[in-house]
């Protein structure tokens, strides 16, 4: 193969390189303003159902058709019995989804029956427990358990997986990390819960802990910005390929 020749085969390999690139950049980034229209949507309806007026828990034979995407926020009111049962409490640096929330601390998780006999986990609120201390919580949530029922007023939510790095629970201090409904009632002996848990807004203890509150959802919404950044690498190799394009040809008059 001649000089000329294996230079060709190079110019069109790198073209060809520049082409696939381009295309690859370009298609990110419509990706990123799809997924900022997905978002926008998705922010539009979750502030519409924290917003409607309390509607009646769906009845035991829905729960298998609600999901996150159609049923996450949506605020329900009904009436339920907190359980003489060990609860569990959730430890967060703060909150997403409550403004009045910014330390950490941990989240009180109780199961409450309902009159017809199932079982709901209730988010009763945020407590100030920054050591994750059992006695902090124990003293929190043993004047919610009085035997009798009340009428809870909260927002519909569904368990969170664990990540890699979330530390495991303690089952000594009854303590998690995500919030996994499913998994507290099963290692704390609950028995069959429904598929989401009550973030509850009311009523509110008069000492105010738990602290329940209502929801403001904050969805991260950077896709601008990453669409941007990949059609500016896009722009980028096609000014770089252009200037070597030059390059080339004057090096070959």
């Amino acid at each position: 193969m001649t000089s000329a020749s294996s230079r060709k085969t190079s110019s069109r390999a790198f073209a060809a390189f520049t082409v696939v690139m381009v295309a690859l950049f370009a298609g990110l980034g419509i990706w990123q303003l799809q997924r900022r229209a997905e978002k926008h949507a998705l922010i539009a309806a979750l502030t519409d159902r924290v917003a409607a007026a309390p509607a009646p828990l769906p009845p035991q034979d829905e729960w298998r058709m609600l999901t996150p995407e159609r049923d996450e926020f949506r605020r329900v009111s009904f009436t339920a019995t907190y359980a003489g049962l060990p609860d569990a409490m959730v430890y967060s640096a703060g909150s997403a989804v409550r403004e009045d929330v910014s330390g950490p601390g941990t989240w009180a998780f109780l199961p409450a029956r309902l009159p017809s006999g199932e079982t709901v986990v209730i988010d009763a609120g945020f407590v100030a427990n920054t050591m994750q201390e059992r006695a902090v919580q124990d003293r929190a949530t043993a004047k919610l358990v009085t035997g009798e029922p009340v009428t809870l007023t909260g927002y519909l939510r569904f368990p969170e997986a664990a990540g890699l790095l979330t530390a495991a629970e303690s089952r000594e201090k009854r303590l998690w990390f995500t919030r996994d409904h499913r998994a507290m009632a099963k290692t704390l002996g609950w028995g069959e819960v429904a598929p989401f848990y009550i973030d509850l807004e009311s009523p509110v203890p008069d000492n105010g802990i738990p602290k329940p509150g209502p929801l403001s959802p904050h969805l991260r919404d950077e896709h601008m910005q990453y669409a941007i950044t990949w059609f500016s690498l896009a722009a980028a190799l096609i000014v770089a390929f252009a200037v070597w394009a030059r390059g080339r040809r004057a090096a070959n008059r």
